[in-house]
């Protein structure tokens, strides 16, 4: 029977509602017995007349756990996708279960230790807020003082915006430009449903406000020969950190070869259609698609972009597009992205020319 105490909730949700377990290819299992006895939890038992392990307390899984699949020596257990998990952690319910149960268990888990790191703790005032639809904010923010200026990060890189809830933990947002000589940035924010942040971004901040950030962060940054042919990909705002490497790539290489792939959900969530227009004019060589899962279609598209009624993994597939000698930069939720490299290397780009960003919600 289950044990009570290994199908408790994951991050609050019901244990029973989550689909992960692993399964037993008969043929391949040689009856080693390495699952049984390794998992403590008691997921298997073993069939001593066959000599095959048997999948018995599935719910007593471990929410993630491959270690058994990792051990076996003839492959003879298999996972549902990670990006089951990845998709529930795309939740804000769960990202607030485990953002209460780290402040109520602060003295037992954190850490006195003191790592050296050159992110810094900056001011940021707000100079506007555009919003894109409904779920889609640009957010511009300035230096309060010279000392908070944010003028040498990498394209690709984020800050953290720390919350004015001290509980609550700083969210990651990509920087949507290049660098500028005045140190303003700007962030696009989707709206996730129900989210701490997200309601204080979209119903409480106001123009003015100040806000405090750290960084910049991360590596996912242009690193390309000059004149590789560069293909970006885009989900939904991952758009970003691509756009700040675009903006970066026009003021360097104007002409270089660039084909962006932008994936949305419906229409609605395309913004900046001025500034892909604006591109294809400064660069002869910059094709862009979108890819529109649902809905109709933008309409009279200017030469050089086109849209498809596809999600940005079927566009990805399905396109015409040569990706040989390229370099591939992509950023979106951690459940397109493993989609992505799959299909980007099953048309044979090599693993060390895909670059990636992934972000939750």
């Amino acid at each position: 029977m289950p044990n009570l105490q290994f199908t408790k909730p994951w991050h609050g949700i019901p244990r029973e509602e989550i689909v992960w377990n692993p399964s037993v290819i008969e043929e391949a299992c040689i009856g080693c017995g390495t699952c049984v006895t390794g998992c403590s939890r008691l997921v298997y038992r073993y069939d001593y007349e066959r000599q095959k392990a048997v999948v018995a307390d599935p719910l007593n899984c471990m929410v993630g756990c491959t270690t058994c699949a990792n051990t076996c020596p003839t492959h003879a257990i298999r996972f549902p996708d990670i990006s089951t998990i990845f998709a529930l952690e795309g939740h804000p319910e769960v990202h607030h279960t485990i953002e209460d149960d780290l402040n109520a268990r602060h003295d037992q888990l954190a850490w006195h230790d003191v790592v050296p790191h050159p992110e810094k703790i900056v001011t940021l005032r707000v100079d506007a807020i555009s919003y894109q639809g409904d779920n889609t904010m640009i957010l511009t923010l300035s230096p309060l003082t010279s000392a908070d200026s944010l003028s040498e990060f990498m394209p690709g890189q984020y800050l953290h915006l720390l919350p004015p809830q001290s509980g609550w933990l700083a969210r990651a947002y990509s920087i949507a430009n290049a660098p500028r000589t005045d140190g303003s940035i700007e962030l696009q924010i989707r709206r996730a449903k129900d989210g701490r942040m997200s309601k204080w971004l979209f119903e409480d901040l106001h123009v003015g406000d100040t806000l405090k950030a750290r960084g910049p962060m991360g590596s996912f940054t242009l690193r390309s020969k000059a004149n590789t042919p560069l293909v970006f990909i885009a989900g939904g705002t991952g758009f970003a950190p691509i756009k700040a490497m675009i903006e970066q790539q026009l003021t360097h290489q104007p002409q270089s070869l660039i084909k962006l792939f932008w994936g949305v959900s419906v229409r609605e969530d395309l913004y900046e259609l001025d500034l892909l227009e604006k591109w294809t004019k400064i660069n002869q060589n910059m094709q862009i698609t979108l890819a529109i899962s649902h809905g109709p279609l933008p309409d009279n598209l200017p030469k050089r972009m086109k849209a498809h009624a596809v999600n940005i993994i079927k566009e990805i597939n399905e396109t015409d597009s040569d990706f040989t000698g390229v370099d591939v930069y992509a950023a979106g939720s951690p459940s397109m992205i493993p989609a992505v490299i799959d299909t980007l290397t099953s048309r044979g780009v090599a693993l060390e020319h895909i670059h990636v960003d992934s972000f939750g919600q």
